[in-house]
């Protein structure tokens, strides 16, 4: 039986630490300030921003959250976006995925001033995580909530294979650079990868995220591996499961994340985290 990486227990640990930065960063005069930007009436969009804001309301950090309709122009959202770029009290800005289709993703990732780009995705922190850069920046949460869970947990990186099954901008890239940064042999697969359970089976790190529900189970996984699952899906029931199939998996890692439980908990708590951060570099 692996051993459960708790998520909830971390991000706990991680929130109360993050409480006491927002209360010292207050005693010097700066409250740390997230704006998260919805576009449209998303449902799944509007739990998570939920979720965030009384998140961030219990820790201390101011957070306002701006509604915006789903057929508000490009134009429009990117003089919201550059308001929020020019307002100094302002220290994370975050615009909720997924955007109505006649606004460019890319466009308005790139319009978020890579200081209060909260998120890590403007294509200027991407680049300081790829050359491994000594500044401040901020990176993706995801990833950097993992890099945390694998410290936690003492997971050596040095030197070990490191798997990542998925390559979005959002999770599998960065996360590819952030191993790499901490010495691991990183191999990235993916849908037009030949054989990549073959892969897999080689990693003393596997991180899945490729949001097809139990597409890793435990005959592709190396024993003893940590097996980080970043999958959040619903199987035929309606209940919420990951891409590793959790059962066959737990029977063969070393340490393995629930779904829930997992790496979910942890992202919200980076972003808080990361929220912070931003609020202290910008002294």
């Amino acid at each position: 039986m692996a051993e459960l990486i708790d998520g909830k227990q971390l991000a706990k640990k991680l929130n109360a630490e993050t409480k006491v930065a927002v209360d010292e960063l207050k005693a010097s005069g700066i409250t740390p300030k997230l704006v998260v930007i919805i576009v449209g009436g998303d449902g799944a969009s509007e739990i998570y921003v939920r979720n965030k804001h009384r998140k961030a309301e219990q820790l201390g950090i101011i957070s306002e959250v701006t509604r915006l309709s789903a057929t508000i122009s490009q134009a429009e959202l990117l003089e919201v976006i550059e308001t929020y770029n020019q307002d100094d009290s302002v220290h994370g800005i975050l615009v909720q995925s997924p955007l109505p289709s006649h606004i460019d993703e890319p466009t308005i990732t790139r319009a978020i001033t890579p200081t209060k780009d909260v998120d890590g995705f403007n294509p200027v922190n991407v680049g300081k995580l790829y050359t491994h850069s000594a500044l401040n920046f901020p990176v993706s949460c995801t990833p950097k909530g993992i890099m945390t869970m694998l410290k936690a947990y003492h997971v050596p990186t040095a030197g070990k294979n490191a798997v990542i099954v998925g390559r979005s901008n959002i999770v599998g890239r960065p996360m590819a650079a952030l191993l790499l940064n901490a010495s691991a042999t990183v191999t990235v697969v993916h849908s037009q990868t030949k054989d990549m359970k073959a892969y897999t089976r080689e990693a003393d790190i596997l991180v899945v995220a490729t949001g097809i529900p139990h597409l890793i189970t435990g005959a592709d996984i190396k024993p003893g591996a940590t097996v980080i699952d970043v999958g959040m899906d619903r199987d035929e029931e309606g209940h919420l499961t990951g891409d590793v199939e959790f059962e066959s998996a737990n029977q063969v890692a070393g340490k393995l994340t629930p779904v829930p439980g997992g790496v979910g908990p942890m992202t919200i708590a980076t972003l808080m985290q990361q929220t912070v951060e931003l609020a202290k570099w910008s002294e």
